[in-house]
Order: structure tokens, then C-alpha cells, then sequence
């Protein structure tokens, strides 16, 4: 073991589980000492606020607050017999940063304790996640069960990528409980889908579709990106696999993209890993870091951004529906889901839909309006942002297709921040105003 001042280890465990070590394609225990006593059973038992600033944190001999930023692709061994039994799988430790690196081993630590998970792999961006999650579980002669309504590129992996490799797919209206049962063969492996649905809102019951995918065999691979395990926890109703673009409410900030995927130990060391780890769509070290310092103040924000989200919906209801409009917001009484989303979401999270009767020329009127809501594709971030699905995030799926999902012409998402949501609702009121509502 390499060691610091005065012989001491150079660096110790903190308020998590053991560490990993990744050698032969599976995550083992490495014990290390802890410098407060704390070991994973209190960890576990600490509330998901406290865990999304204290679990996974690793502390140097230096006992330094912020967690440490390990910025190297390699790492160097005492003698030759070291590597070997590492790579042998007999010995713990660092290898290569492809495999493990301790600042995004605390991140996926603290994001499969935030999770409920027992373990987490993340990766270099919410689509290098879902890609991962899928191919490394499928195979030719196989078929997806997928929702329809779902993020552009989500759909685009269900409808091109998949079939390339001779995987067979099925899109579905996902908040029909019947349409999951009907779409199931023999051959099926995989139901994948958002909760809610982007930019549609939609709902799946998860407990329901989960329930009937565990009893045939299923994976279920649940896209949380909506909501963080701050707002919503798939695998409290069931749910195999939990990926997420990171990027979004868990770095919060806009700055760096990211992706996670959580599962049970087994599906995560001998399904995902191997995959993985032999195409690298790693997360880099200084990305895992600020993504750390975005979960501190995750439940703050979701929360925050949640009444602000509501108090927008809220304010604009009347105004978008007297003008022949739809609002989409889970969190409002007049959602066609909202008892499902009050029984499965803690807070209906920042974001939300609306679809004017102007098309997309009243639509792009309204953006054009904005003077503090910024025009943008992105969520999740501090500030509020809005952007036309229809010309962007969907634009690649073609009209014929936006039409079925339900990403019509006239509508706007809209990304509610941090801003005090009395300026964000005049600044909406007077958008509104400006394209004749």
C-alpha cells in the first residue's frame, strides 16, 4: 500500500461502503478504514437529503471537506506482481481509469444510495446511459417493448439503432396499462420508457407495468430524468434498471453532461460492466466532481423548482385553456394522470408542457416574447428555460411520428429554475400577451 506522512494510509474510506475494485469485469468489496466509524448499514439508514451530501464521500489523510478530484488515466503499482493480481482479480485497487477512478466511484456510490440501488455505473452523457442500458442487455433475435411518447434521441435508438443490430421493436401509448400485456412475445426482454414522458408528461403506472414484466421474465430500464431520485424512485414500484441523464436535475447547473444507470449488483457487475468497460463511454473525473457538488443541493433545488413549476402552471391554466389550448402538467388536478403521479412522485418536478391553438407560429411568437425565460432545449437547470420540440429536441422524428406521440406544432416545455416565480410568471403573462393570449 502506498502511504503518506508519517506512514498513514494515503487515503481512507468516509461514511460509505467498502470500495470497489473492478479487475475481471465485476465491482468487489476492498475493506478500508473509515475516518468516522461509519459503515454502509447507518449510511443506508441516513434520509435521502443527508445522503445526497454525505454518502460515497472517500477522505485523504489531508481530511479534506470537498471531495477530492482525481484527474488521471492510469495509476502506477509497487512491483510486477501487483498489476497481475489485480487484473487476476486477486487483489484490490486501481487499474485504469476506464474501469474505476475514486472520484467517479464516489459519485456512482452516492447516486445508487440516492437510488435505492445497490449499485451504479455512470457514464459520459443521459444517452452514452440509456445506449449502455439497452445494448448491453440485448441481443439480435430479441424485442423491445418502448413507449412512444420519449425523448428524440430515446426514440431514435428504439426505431434505428436497435433494428440495425436485429432487435425487434415495439412502440406503445405507454399509459395504457393494457397495450404493455398485448405487446409482450416470447421473445421480448426489455419494457423501456420515461416517467414522465418527454415533453408529453405522460405517466406509466409503475407498479403495474413493472409487476407484469417481473412475472414474464422482463427487464424494465426506466428513464428518471425528470425527476431525480430526489422527486421519484422507480424501484420503490418495481423497476430492474434506473438510468438517467445526469446532466439534468442532478448536476442541475448546466455545465457538464453526465449519465448514470442503477441496477441490482449481479445485473450491474455481470450485464452492464462488461460491455462498458470494453466500449468506454466513461465519465470523466472532473465531471463526476461537479456533478457531486450538483447533488448537495439536489433535494433543495427539485423541491424549489417543483412549487415554481406548480405556481407557472397554476397562473397559466385558465389563460391557455380558455384560448382552446391543452396544459400538461402532472402536478394540476386537471391532468388526466394526476392521482398516478400523486401516488408515484414525491413533487411533479420543474417541468411541464402546454400546447397553444396557434400552432407553431404562436408558439415561436411566445419564445420570441421571452425578456427572462431563456430559449433552450436543456432541463433541469437553475434557470428557467423553454424551447419548441416540434423544431428541436423532436425535429428528427418527423412530422407523421410527432403527430402520433403528441408533440404538436403549438407546443412549448418549458424548464422552470430557481428565479423567485413571481418574474417568471409576469414574464410568461406578458409571452403570452405578445402572441395574442
Amino acid at each position: 500500500m502506498r502511504v503518506g506522512v508519517a506512514g498513514k494510509p494515503l487515503y481512507r474510506r468516509h461514511n460509505c461502503a467498502p470500495a470497489c475494485r473492478v479487475a475481471t469485469g465485476s465491482l468487489q468489496p476492498v475493506p478500508m478504514k473509515k475516518t468516522t466509524g461509519m459503515d454502509r448499514s447507518v449510511t443506508k439508514g441516513w434520509r435521502k437529503a443527508t445522503q445526497a451530501v454525505r454518502a460515497g464521500t472517500w477522505r485523504s489523510e489531508h481530511g479534506e471537506t470537498s471531495e477530492a478530484l482525481f484527474l488521471t488515466s492510469g495509476y502506477t503499482y509497487e512491483d510486477a506482481a501487483t498489476p497481475a493480481a489485480r487484473f487476476a482479480g486477486e487483489d484490490a485497487g486501481m487499474t485504469y481509469s476506464r474501469l474505476q477512478n475514486p472520484t467517479v466511484a464516489m459519485l456512482e456510490e452516492r447516486i445508487a444510495m440516492l437510488e435505492g440501488a445497490e449499485a451504479c455505473r455512470v457514464q459520459a452523457s443521459g444517452m452514452a446511459a440509456m445506449t449502455t442500458a439497452l445494448l448491453c442487455q440485448l441481443q439480435a433475435g430479441d424485442h423491445v417493448v418502448a413507449a412512444r411518447a420519449a425523448f428524440g434521441s430515446c426514440r431514435w435508438l428504439v426505431d434505428n439503432l436497435l433494428p440495425k443490430f436485429g432487435i425487434e421493436t415495439t412502440v406503445i401509448d405507454s399509459a395504457d396499462n393494457d397495450a404493455w400485456d398485448k405487446a409482450v412475445r416470447p421473445e421480448t426482454k426489455v419494457f423501456f420508457f420515461e416517467s414522465p414522458a418527454n415533453p408529453t408528461l405522460d405517466l406509466v403506472d409503475m407498479e403495474f407495468v413493472c409487476g407484469m414484466a417481473k412475472e414474464a421474465g422482463i427487464t424494465t430500464v426506466v428513464d428518471n430524468a425528470f425527476c431525480s431520485p430526489a422527486l421519484q424512485r422507480p424501484m420503490e414500484f418495481g423497476a430492474d434498471v434506473v438510468a438517467y441523464s445526469a446532466t439534468k436535475l442532478m448536476e442541475g447547473q448546466g455545465r457538464v453532461l453526465a449519465g448514470a444507470v442503477c441496477g441490482s449488483e449481479e445485473w450491474i457487475n455481470e450485464v452492464l460492466l462488461p460491455f462498458q468497460r470494453n466500449t468506454g463511454p466513461n465519465l470523466a473525473p472532473f465531471n463526476a466532481w461537479v456533478v457531486l457538488k450538483g447533488l448537495e443541493t439536489l433535494d433543495l433545488r427539485a423541491r424549489r423548482q417543483s412549487e415554481n413549476a406548480l405556481a407557472l402552471g397554476q397562473s397559466m391554466e385558465d389563460r391557455i385553456i380558455r384560448a382552446g389550448g391543452t396544459m400538461l402538467h402532472p402536478g394540476l388536478p386537471s391532468h388526466p394522470q394526476y392521482a398516478l403521479a400523486q401516488k408515484q412522485m414525491d413533487a411533479c418536478g420543474p417541468i411541464f408542457s402546454f400546447i397553444l391553438p396557434g400552432g407553431r407560429e404562436q408558439a415561436h411568437a411566445v419564445l420570441d416574447a421571452l425578456e427572462l425565460v431563456d430559449i433552450s432545449n436543456n432541463i433541469g437547470d437553475a434557470k428557467s428555460l423553454m424551447c419548441h420540440p416540434a423544431s428541436t429536441t423532436h425535429a428528427n422524428m418527423g412530422e407523421e411520428e410527432r403527430a402520433k406521440m403528441g408533440v404538436h406544432e403549438g407546443m412549448l416545455r418549458i424548464n422552470v429554475g430557481l428565479e423567485d416565480a413571481r418574474d417568471v410568471i409576469a414574464d410568461m403573462d406578458q409571452a403570452l400577451g405578445a402572441a395574442g393570449l
